[in-house]
């Protein structure tokens, strides 16, 4: 007998997630939309299996499923709520202190991402590769710019980390204390300074949406680089990996981000410049070399 969809529960740029049969444990279903593929959805599969096998912090992954024409993943339900359901809660609270819970998720986020980057897995994706064949669809960048960004990517030391690909906080649960990563559409094998820097600029140039009101969108402006400090610092506590050794890596990723779904034009401007302003300087040192 066929299993039925039953609520729907949420909405991405690639995906729609529906409660799935009765039995225990709980289940939910991400069905692809029309612009993922099979393979995408059994690449997203696969990655998400490694990661639970590995004994990651990810919600058990069960089945790959076709539902009405559409491929889908069954995986556990995570009866919580999400890392950027609670920072929003905090901005909207009277004031936002040093001690603010907000900056405790942030630093669960830097524990979560270190239990992952601890872990060698050669058998998901090249990082390395998916950034490339990403940089090919960009086009806000020129060739030639494309062409630089390749070869400082390529001069980067090389590691075989499992990496997430896309740690913002709408892609953590928390259950009893507890994150849980989901999305595991960008997963790879590569260095973990990427998911890092990944973050950093996630935080950084994220426009939030004009609903929310400007008390809050000015709150979230106000502590954007004290978020990025007290993850820092706790990741570095915990690794050693410091901010001068993810710095190199926000190139790259900024290029890579410019082809996100949900990203919005104000964020690409200010990506392009971020970028631009980088490829300058590596330009400028260059030339100083040279002479």
């Amino acid at each position: 007998m066929e299993t039925k969809l039953g609520r729907k529960i949420g909405e991405g740029g690639c995906s729609e997630v529906y409660e799935y049969g009765t039995e225990q444990p709980a289940k939910i279903i991400k069905l692809a939309k029309s612009n993922t593929s099979m393979d995408a959805m059994r690449n997203e599969y696969r990655n998400h299996r490694t990661a639970w096998e590995l004994g990651l912090p990810v919600p058990q992954p069960f089945d790959l499923r076709v539902v009405d024409g559409r491929p889908g993943i069954v995986v556990e339900q995570i009866q919580g709520e999400t890392l950027m359901q609670r920072f929003l809660r905090g901005l909207d609270q009277p004031e936002v202190s040093e001690d603010s819970p907000i900056y405790d998720d942030v630093r669960m986020t830097a524990r979560i991402l270190n239990a992952l980057h601890s872990q060698s897995a050669e058998a998901l994706p090249s990082q390395r590769e998916s950034i490339k064949g990403a940089l090919l669809g960009v086009e806000s960048l020129t060739a030639p710019e494309k062409k630089q960004i390749c070869a400082i990517l390529d001069d980067l030391p090389v590691k075989q980390r499992v990496c997430h690909g896309d740690p913002n906080p709408g892609n953590i649960f928390v259950r009893h204390d507890e994150g849980l990563l989901i999305d595991w559409m960008n997963a790879s094998a590569g260095n973990p300074e990427a998911d890092l820097a990944e973050y950093i600029l996630m935080v950084r140039y994220a426009v939030l949406p004009s609903h929310l009101g400007d008390r809050i969108i000015g709150r979230f402006h106000s502590i954007r680089e004290m978020m990025i400090d007290a993850f820092m610092e706790e990741y570095t506590r915990l690794s050693g990996v410091t901010a001068e050794e993810v710095d190199p890596w926000l190139l790259p990723m900024a290029a890579r981000k410019l082809t996100a779904d949900a990203i919005s034009d104000e964020e690409k401007g200010l990506l392009v410049h971020e970028i631009r302003v980088r490829l300058n300087a590596y330009k400028g040192a260059e030339e100083s070399f040279r002479e």
